[in-house]
């Protein structure tokens, strides 16, 4: 007798995923259903078929942002009833929030048909006025204040700053404001007052243009810094290096592919990063960070292809799943690469092209 039950998908992609006694980090497979957070393992180039583990999602508590990980900004937590943490990282602020908007629908929905009134909003009455020397005290505090890093914008590197949207996710994960929206306006206050300055073109052109109230830049490419008038630590200087140049390009486009090794032919995850002006492509473990590449490549000149998916093609090995294609550099370094759904494929086809 045939049990098999079809599953209602709502979500599915890759996470890297914490372990819970090794506490290292791997990508996974997982599919978002009703009432559970489903992960699976790609072994070489193919997802298994067994299930590695699976997360009830009945009163599950979901963090986003979750910043107690220096170096992963993407981190959401999702706490079980019975307490048990379980940390996931997006390739992206967009997949991050959109993967905690799903699970938290799916979480909500599940009290719904238990009968349990759900609790989406604090009532406005209970917001209040906010100290703004106390939250940039918070917000220098050595321990859980923001991190300062080394961020790179059009071929310069600021020392102690940080991105935009990394204060708006601190905001939100110290629960100094409620939304996103609200986490915007009260940086904008901070910008008005002086605690904060714009570094940088991008943000320096925001605080320009935008109207009152809007200031400040939710991006991770508007950068931004203490105030000097506050005596902080460090100042901000410039310098221009060539791996500098080659990361100071606009993000079009982030995302989990498996790509193939040149020497081993292994198939691995690896969190690829687009940019223009100019046109790279980088690509990162995404079990360590998005800070260092572990390699990349200039567009200039490539070519990139569609590969069928009736048979394996020439110079690819392993036991893959298919939605592959090809990019020969201009120096004819082949990287064959593997999207998770056929769509995927042709949008980074289409992106890429528009970069050589």
């Amino acid at each position: 007798m045939d049990t098999d039950v079809k599953i209602i998908i709502l979500r599915e992609g890759f996470l890297v995923k914490r372990g819970h006694i090794v506490h290292n980090w791997k990508a996974r497979w997982f599919v978002l259903t009703p009432d559970k957070l489903l992960y699976y393992k790609y072994e070489g180039g193919k997802r298994d078929s067994a299930q590695r583990g699976k997360i009830l999602l009945k009163d599950c508590v979901i963090t986003c942002p979750y910043l107690e990980y220096e170096n992963r900004p993407l981190v959401l937590r999702l706490q079980t009833k019975h307490g048990v943490d379980h940390y996931l990282e997006a390739c992206s602020r967009e997949e991050r929030d959109e993967w905690a908007a799903d699970i938290t629908a799916a979480v909500n929905q599940l009290k719904t048909t238990d009968g349990e009134k759900t609790r989406n909003d604090t009532d406005p009455a209970e917001r209040r006025n906010i100290n703004l020397g106390k939250v940039l005290d918070s917000m220098y505090d050595v321990h859980s204040g923001i991190k300062l890093s080394n961020l790179v914008e059009q071929g310069c590197t600021y020392s102690n700053c940080f991105s935009g949207s990394a204060v708006v996710d601190w905001l939100v994960f110290m629960q100094l404001v409620l939304t996103r929206v609200e986490a915007v306006t009260l940086a904008s206050a901070l910008l008005e007052e002086g605690f904060l300055r714009a570094v940088g073109l991008k943000s320096v052109e925001g605080l320009r243009t935008a109207g009152l109230g809007e200031q400040f830049l939710d991006d991770s490419t508007a950068l931004y810094s203490f105030s000097e008038s506050l005596k902080k630590r460090g100042s901000v200087k410039a310098e221009t290096s060539l791996s500098a140049v080659e990361l100071s390009g606009i993000v079009i486009r982030r995302g989990y592919l498996l790509k193939q090794g040149h020497r081993r032919k292994n198939w691995k995850v690896r969190l690829f990063v687009l940019r223009s002006e100019p046109a790279f492509l980088h690509y990162y473990d995404p079990t360590k960070d998005d800070i260092t590449p572990v390699g990349g490549f200039s567009l200039r000149g490539c070519l990139v292809s569609s590969l069928e998916d009736n048979g394996v093609p020439s110079g690819v090995k392993g036991n893959i799943q298919g939605n592959l294609f090809k990019i020969i550099t201009k120096s004819d370094v082949h990287y064959f690469i593997q999207a998770a759904t056929h769509q995927d494929k042709m949008e980074w086809i289409d992106a890429i092209r528009q970069q050589t």
